[in-house]
Parts: structure tokens; C-alpha cells; sequence
């Protein structure tokens, strides 16, 4: 299979501010991340899209916190589409890239001619972040609302962090002359710095009685916040995901008139964490009894990562509460 020519700023985040309207940014170009990631199962084209914005809005909030171990994005619903997670693990030493990784369950009978959101349905859109050992994992919940991924996002934060958030996401399958279909993604976040006391005095003005941005800041950071988002609102879907147009080009282009200022761009890749250590650990609370529904005919114990297909397979007598020293194989 022959994909694209690998573009410089492919699979990559890059963080800015605006230092004049006190707004800091990330953009994302995604490629390779996305091949590894939906190769991994033979996903319908409305479940691919969903996974793709994910996985963008993923790497784009990833970047923004300061982590020491994992970001995780989940939704549930009672849709078609049953389930969407996603992790972004950190990297773990300055200059390495950090590593995503995603997967959906679906119903596949279930999946209808609507848009790739409507098959989400009723449910919520979860961030938790576990910064590692001897630390207590963090979650956010909010209600699945406004017809896209990135509205939920941009609602959890405002709803939960009382942070003005806003995304302009662009992704789709590329058909480049002489190349196979895949998928390339893009978008670009914007997000008003912390403040210590929000605004939002006159309640919640969003789709089910959930803040919105314009909701948490008043005077002239609702000025300078608006202002950017009508500077953002003129981007096209190819200055986001085509291989013409840097990031920092984009900026100059977008935000010129407010002196953007780059960081460091961090790279993206694939990555698991999935072990037999993790598998084992995972069954370490069932009794032999419990092991034995699970146990195939056989005689062994087998699992499967949904994340990167990696599949383990396991003396059932080295496992659970009663196990006894011994080894199994990963196949």
C-alpha cells in the first residue's frame, strides 16, 4: 500500500499564544497516526470520521496539559457507535514524541445514512487524566451536545473548567494523484488563559443549560475572544489538513495582527502500552472458578488489545488470586 510523501510538519503539534489577547493555541496535522491507528480494524467509513476527530482533539488537548503519564477521551452512548476512547500518553523524556492510540465499539447493523455524529446518540464525553503512581486519576463528564465532537469538548471545558475553548477541525480521507486512500486530519485549538474568578454571573446560555464560552468572560477578554474566533472563522478546511500551508504559515496568515508566538513542536506517533504484566495484573482479582469460564477449550486464557491488536495467551493456572509461578506466551 502507498501512501502520501511524508509532509515536515505531518504528525505533529504546535503550541502558540497570542499574547495580546492573553488566548494560547495548538496545531495539529495528523497522517501516519491515523493510518496505524484505523488499520487496526476493519472500522465503517462514519465510524473512521468519529475516531479521526478524536484522535485530533486528542492530540490537541494532550499538548495543553502539563502530564506526566496519560490523557484519556472517552464517549458512551446509547447509539450505534457504543463507544470512543482514546490516550495520549506523554512523552517520557524531552525531545521524544508522545504516542496516541484509539479504538470504537460499534453495532455495525445499526449503523444508519446519517452524518457520522448522529451515530453517537444519547450519552456523555469524558476527559481523564492519570498522572501516574501515587496520584489520584482525575474525570470530567459531560452530556453528548452541539452536533459535533468538538462542541462536546469545547463544552466539558467551559462546564468543567470554566475555560473558553474553541476548535476548528478539518479531516477526511486524501486522494492525492498516485496514492492510495488514507486518512489526514487537522485543526487548530484556541484557548482563553485561566482566570481565577470566571465570569459567568448571568447562568448558562448553551444546548442543555451548559455554559458556553461567551458565558465565562466579560469586557475585554469577551472583546479580544471574539475577535480571534472571527479571525479563525475564515480558515478553509485545506489551509487545516493539505500539505501547502505550515502551521506556522497558518498562524501568520490567521493571526498576524496579533504577533502569534510558537513553541516547540511536539511530535506524534502509534503507540500502546498494552503488556502481558498489564493482562496479568487485570485478572489477578478473579478465583480460579472465575478463570475457568474465560478459559477456552483449549486450556488456555487468551486476550486481545483493542488498541493495537496484540494478543496474549496464558496458562490459566499462572493467574488470578491462586496462581502459581509460570509463564505464558505472547503470540
Amino acid at each position: 500500500m502507498t501512501f502520501g510523501q511524508k509532509i515536515a510538519w505531518d504528525d505533529t503539534v504546535l503550541p502558540f499564544q497570542l499574547d495580546q489577547s492573553d488566548i494560547r493555541g495548538r496545531v495539529a496535522r495528523l497522517d501516519g497516526v491515523l493510518d496505524e491507528i484505523l488499520k487496526q480494524h476493519d472500522y465503517p467509513a462514519k465510524v473512521e470520521a468519529l475516531i479521526a476527530e478524536m484522535t485530533l482533539l486528542t492530540a490537541l488537548i494532550g499538548q495543553t496539559i502539563k502530564l506526566r503519564w496519560k490523557l484519556s477521551l472517552q464517549v458512551q452512548s446509547k447509539g450505534p457507535v457504543r463507544m470512543i476512547a482514546t490516550d495520549y500518553f506523554a512523552p517520557s523524556r524531552e525531545g521524544e514524541p508522545a504516542k496516541i492510540r484509539a479504538y470504537a465499539s460499534f453495532d455495525s447493523d445499526r449503523i444508519n445514512a446519517a452524518n457520522p455524529f448522529d451515530q453517537i446518540g444519547e450519552g456523555y464525553f469524558a476527559v481523564l487524566i492519570d498522572q501516574g503512581k501515587d496520584t489520584a486519576p482525575y474525570q470530567g463528564i459531560t452530556p453528548i451536545a452541539g452536533g459535533s465532537l468538538s462542541a462536546c469538548a469545547e463544552a466539558y471545558f467551559a462546564q468543567s473548567e470554566q475555560l473558553p475553548t474553541r476548535f476548528a477541525l478539518s479531516f477526511g480521507q486524501s486522494t492525492e494523484a498516485g496514492t492510495d486512500e488514507h486518512w489526514r486530519a487537522g485543526g487548530v485549538m484556541l484557548q482563553h488563559m485561566p482566570k481565577a474568578s470566571p465570569f459567568a454571573k448571568d447562568g448558562a446560555t448553551g444546548e442543555q443549560g451548559l455554559l458556553i464560552a461567551t458565558d465565562i468572560i466579560d469586557g475585554d477578554d469577551k472583546e479580544n475572544w471574539n475577535r480571534v474566533n472571527l479571525l479563525l472563522d475564515t480558515v478553509d478546511d485545506l489551509e487545516l489538513v493539505g500539505p501547502s500551508v505550515s502551521p506556522t504559515d497558518l498562524l501568520v496568515r490567521l493571526f498576524h495582527e496579533e504577533t502569534p508566538r510558537v513553541f516547540d513542536t511536539q511530535s506524534v506517533q502509534f503507540g500502546c502500552t498494552c503488556s502481558e504484566e498489564r493482562v496479568r495484573n487485570s485478572l489477578s482479582i478473579y478465583s480460579a472458578k472465575d478463570l475457568e469460564k474465560m478459559t477456552t477449550s483449549e486450556g488456555l486464557v487468551t486476550a486481545d488489545c483493542q488498541f493495537c491488536g496484540a494478543q496474549y495467551v496464558l496458562e490459566p493456572k499462572t493467574l488470578g488470586l491462586e496462581a502459581k509461578a509460570g509463564g505464558g506466551d505472547n503470540a
